[in-house]
């Protein structure tokens, strides 16, 4: 039907028949004309590439394993506690600052250990401004022996609600005939402690 029409359109006779491609007529004149697609084809779509996991899991694994060495090491820097002498004399303003309403509490920390609260009152009766206090506590036995030694700064309690908040005393100093309470905290209590308020020793004083 196509080469009738042809053949009526131009007053010629064409001959015809597939190329050797069979992608078309070809014909006696060397013209080929091209077939026409009659429809969408359906396209597959390309399988997605697996993902390799292995370098994100190794990244993961450093990153933590990073993170607990950090932990520890700050960790057991922290904790250390500093150690006074039993013998240690205590400072010669010692005797004018009393110290009184001891109570003790203890909370769990994040760590899944516990740590134990020395609140109490400590009053300047002396003519001196107070703006540093070192306290050794040492904690007893059953027998009375030390079970545990510990020095450390007194800081005071700045406020109570909604959590006791401490600062050093060097930012509200004690002035003469004042009073403030403080805290003492700490992450290490020995079980062979007796339960006792512990022994609290002012072995220096920041006084002008």
């Amino acid at each position: 039907m196509v080469l009738s029409s042809l053949s009526s359109l131009f007053g010629k006779s064409f001959a015809a028949g597939w190329d050797s491609h069979g992608s078309g007529y070809l014909f006696s004149n060397g013209c080929t004309i091209s077939l026409v697609s009659t429809g969408p084809q359906l396209v597959r779509p390309a399988a997605p590439a697996e993902r390799n996991w292995i370098p994100l899991a190794i990244a993961a694994a450093v990153v933590v394993a990073v993170t607990v060495v950090l932990v520890l090491v700050l960790g057991h820097g922290k904790n250390a506690p500093q150690v006074t002498p039993i013998s240690a004399q205590l400072d010669a303003y010692a005797p004018s600052l009393s110290i009184t309403h001891l109570a003790m509490s203890e909370s769990a920390n994040l760590a899944g250990g516990k740590v134990t609260y020395l609140d109490g009152h400590i009053a300047n009766t002396g003519s001196r401004t107070v703006a540093g206090i070192t306290v050794q506590v040492l904690f007893r036995n059953y027998v009375h022996e030390v079970a545990w030694n510990e020095t450390q700064p007194l800081n005071l309690i700045r406020t109570r609600d909604p959590y006791v908040d401490i600062e050093p005393l060097s930012a509200a100093p004690l002035k003469p005939g004042e009073g403030q309470d403080f805290r003492l905290i700490f992450d290490t209590v020995p079980h062979s402690w007796d339960g006792a308020f512990p022994e609290i020793r002012i072995i220096h004083v920041n006084a002008k």
